[in-house]
């Protein structure tokens, strides 16, 4: 028979127990890649939720964004035209105003004209504005302007007052 030595016996155990070792030490390393790969299918399929939040929120801000922008186009618009309306209400202010300042103009021209054919015609009346200044009273009147002589102080007749005697016109 044939025996085989206690050497040969030790080294094919050992190599038993190495396959054994190698076996496992694959098997642990086919789990832990199949829990990566889950870990990553978990962590991408998170990523892809967080980022469709993001898309969600993104769209729900752009839509906020137009709605403000619109709103803040609608208020310059708006205070574009009342700006116009205030501007044309100022120029046809300002117009109104030169049109009155060229009457007033035209009628102070005119009275100055009018003044100077008065002064012609009757020298230094025009100065007191229809009151003599030449200190000549006229009829039934002193100098003072006061009643005249044979006419009572109280019954001086008044643009008022019906008063006897006639008016010429």
């Amino acid at each position: 028979m044939i025996t085989a030595s206690p050497e040969r016996e030790e080294s094919a155990v050992d190599t038993w127990v190495i396959v054994l070792i190698v076996v496992v030490v694959v098997a642990l390393l086919a789990a832990l890649a199949l829990t990566m790969a889950k870990r990553n299918r978990i962590n991408s399929a998170r990523k892809r939720e967080q980022a469709r939040d993001h898309l969600r929120e993104a769209e729900l801000r752009r839509a906020q964004a137009e709605k403000e922008q619109a709103a803040a186009e609608e208020q310059a618009a708006r205070a574009r035209r009342e700006r116009a309306e205030v501007e044309e209400r100022t120029r046809l202010a300002e117009q109104e105003a030169r049109q009155r300042a060229a009457t007033a103009q035209e009628h102070a021209s005119a009275a100055e004209q009018l003044r100077a054919k008065a002064e012609k015609l009757a020298p230094g009346l025009a100065d007191g504005h229809g009151n003599r200044t030449d200190g000549v009273a006229g009829p039934g009147e002193h100098a003072g302007g006061q009643a005249g002589p044979g006419q009572p102080a109280g019954d001086q007749a008044g643009p008022d007052q019906p008063a006897g005697g006639a008016t010429r016109r």
